[in-house]
C-alpha cells in the first residue's frame, strides 16, 4: 500500500503541513473544534469491531498511521487510548473532545483496515444471512462465533454499563446485533467513495 504526504516546515512549528490524506475527508459545518459525542462513539465503535476482527487490532491502527504519515495525530498507543477515551460510553472516559483532525485519521484508518479485511468482512456478513435465513444459531459457525464472542469480550470490558444509553445492549443477543451492524457499516467504508460517504453520515443531524 503505497500512501504517503510530505510534510514541510515554513517558518513556523505551527505552520506544518498536515497529511494530504486528510483532504479526502471534508470538514464538517460543526460549531467548535471537537467532534460531537454521537460521531466519537460511532468511531471508538468501528475500531472495536477491528479488534474483534483480528488480534492485534490496536497494532495496526498504529501501523497504519504510521504507513499513511499519520502518527503526527496518532502518536504511539498511549496518545491513541487518549482519543479513544473520549467516547462517553467508556469506563475510562476522560472527558476530552475528539478533535476534527483526529476522528479523521481514525476514519481514514479504520477503512484502510477495512479494505484490507474486505473478504473476511463479506464470509461473515454471508455466514450470518445464510444462518439467520435458516433460523440456525450463529455460535454453529465457528468464524462467525469467535468475531462475536470477541466482539462482546471487549465491549462488556471497555463500556460503563451503568450509562442509560447501554441499557438496551444487556443482552448477548444485543451485542451481536451491534457487531454485525458494525461489520455492515466496514464494508460500507470499502465501497466507491465509502469512506467519505462514511464519514458524512457520521455528522448526519449535527451540521449547522
Amino acid at each position: 500500500m503505497n500512501v504517503s504526504a510530505n510534510v514541510t516546515t515554513l517558518n513556523s512549528p505551527a505552520s506544518e503541513t498536515m497529511p494530504m490524506i486528510l483532504d479526502a475527508l471534508p470538514d464538517p459545518a460543526i460549531n467548535g473544534q471537537g467532534c460531537p459525542r454521537r460521531t466519537t462513539v460511532q468511531i471508538d465503535l468501528m475500531l472495536l469491531a477491528i479488534e474483534a476482527l483480528e488480534l492485534g487490532g490496536s497494532e495496526a491502527i498504529l501501523a497504519f498511521a504510521k504507513e499513511l504519515d499519520l502518527t503526527g495525530i496518532i502518536k504511539n498507543r498511549v496518545n491513541l487510548w487518549r482519543m479513544r477515551s473520549s467516547n462517553p460510553l467508556r469506563r475510562a472516559h476522560t472527558r476530552r473532545h475528539l478533535t476534527i483532525l483526529e476522528a479523521k485519521a481514525l476514519v481514514i484508518i479504520a477503512c484502510y483496515i477495512a479494505r484490507r479485511l474486505t473478504v473476511v468482512i463479506r464470509q461473515l456478513l454471508m455466514i450470518y444471512q445464510q444462518l439467520s435465513e435458516k433460523q440456525i444459531p450463529l455460535e454453529q459457525n465457528l468464524r462467525l462465533a469467535n468475531y462475536l464472542e470477541r466482539f462482546r469480550a471487549h465491549f462488556k470490558s471497555r463500556m460503563n454499563s451503568r450509562r442509560s444509553v447501554l441499557l438496551t445492549l444487556n443482552s448477548d443477543e444485543k451485542l451481536d446485533e451491534l457487531a454485525i451492524d458494525l461489520l455492515a457499516k466496514l464494508l460500507f467504508c470499502t465501497g466507491t467513495a465509502g469512506m467519505q460517504r462514511f464519514w458524512i453520515s457520521l455528522f448526519d443531524g449535527e451540521v449547522d
